[in-house]
């Protein structure tokens, strides 16, 4: 074989191990990210779960015997709280959410818990950190799709593939959270 054979074949040698570290990297620092998008949804959600025994408490005192309505806050908190992967975290925050309003509806009919300082504060300080629970969840489920689309375009595909690369579930809301909530007394 000629010189300029063995030349052309490390110079698509290389090109295709460039290629291969460039991808792999990419590949890297978009999970990375999606990671890092996922801890700032943990920690609103933290946040969010250590406000709660300090709403229940103020309830309590207040409307002792919506005891149901306590309790279903309390277990959905308690999901919350040991779930271990984000799925868990999706699935009992969408249980959460669900919980919530019956609490603060309570709060309608006792007018004296309406009027107390701490719930109040208690109750803006949740849904302040409701809303940052749904700016991070907009920011993961982008960042998520980011990395979703680098690992299934042609042909970092192959890569992601050779290296066990996949694609992150996206922060979803549960189909019965779409639905309405339905608050009886």
């Amino acid at each position: 074989m000629k010189p300029y054979v063995w030349i052309i074949i490390a110079a698509v040698a290389v090109l295709l191990l460039l290629y291969l570290v460039t991808s792999y990297n990419t590949l890297v620092k978009a999970r990375n990210r999606v990671k890092s998008q996922w801890a700032q949804i943990d920690v609103q959600l933290t946040r969010r779960t250590e406000l709660i025994p300090n709403l229940v408490e103020c309830v309590k005192g207040y409307a002792a015997h919506e005891q149901e309505t306590l309790e279903r806050v309390m277990r959905a908190r308690s999901a919350m709280v040991g779930a271990k992967t984000p799925q868990d975290a999706m699935a009992a925050n969408a249980q959460l959410s669900l919980a919530l309003p019956s609490l603060f509806a309570l709060a309608e009919n006792y007018p004296a818990l309406k009027a107390d300082g701490m719930f109040a504060r208690l109750q803006t300080e949740l849904s302040q950190t409701e809303d940052k629970v749904a700016y991070a969840r907009q920011f993961y489920n982008d960042t998520a799709l980011l990395y979703k689309d680098k690992t299934e375009q042609f042909p970092r595909s192959l890569v992601a593939g050779m290296f066990g690369f996949q694609a992150e579930d996206f922060f979803a809301a549960e189909e019965s959270s779409r639905q309405g909530v339905q608050v009886k007394f």
